[in-house]
């Protein structure tokens, strides 16, 4: 099968710091034309001006705009290149690592299940953050402002909703950022061969 009659969907996530956004670009720029990416819901809503918060009501409203944005993204990526491999900078279940509530509380506010949101996906490519091997995730990225602790525990909360999906690949923190970088490469080359 040609891979431009191929309409698969890969989110590459993990916990903050671990090299995902930069991945992404490089993987991108290794299959050219035939992938597309969808930007960070959350960068692009913090950079527009709404403040981070730890109020809960305004976080759940926050998380709920990040969910929206980036199924929408997803949507007008894929109708815009339909041939294409749409790769994602996060995907739709990450909020559930900043939702005050528990898991019952945000399927409901956001009106859908787990299944339904890992049926979005073909794969999930998961760069653990680098906090978990004491290296530091300071980034050119203003929008995050997490310490080393917090990307830790984030990173727990989404490697366990993450790890669920049939088709999980988890990058450790101890390898190399080149290493990380060819290993998203080969499980989108995966990917592609698992439909030919």
């Amino acid at each position: 099968m040609d891979i431009q009659s191929i309409k698969k969907r890969i989110v590459l996530t993990g916990g903050p710091g671990g090299g995902k956004t930069t991945a992404l670009d490089l993987i991108r720029r290794e299959f050219g034309g035939q992938i597309t990416t969808v930007p960070e819901a959350a960068t692009m809503i913090f950079s527009g001006g709404i403040a981070r918060t730890n109020d809960d009501h305004v976080l759940k409203t926050q998380q709920t705009a990040i969910y929206h944005l980036q199924k929408h993204l997803e949507d007008i990526q894929r109708a815009t290149y339909p041939n294409s491999i749409i790769l994602c900078d996060r995907g739709s279940l990450d909020g559930l690592a900043y939702w005050p509530g528990s898991y019952e509380d945000y399927f409901q506010t956001m009106k859908t299940t787990i299944e339904e949101e890992f049926a979005r996906y073909d794969a999930v490519i998961f760069f653990e953050t680098a906090a978990k091997s004491g290296e530091s995730i300071k980034s050119n990225n203003p929008i995050r402002n997490e310490s080393e602790k917090a990307a830790i525990a984030l990173d727990d909360k989404l490697q366990q909703v993450w790890s669920q999906h049939p088709n999980y690949n988890l990058v450790n923190s101890a390898e190399s950022f080149i290493k990380k970088v060819m290993f998203g490469i080969n499980t989108v080359e995966d990917v592609i061969a698992s439909y030919k």
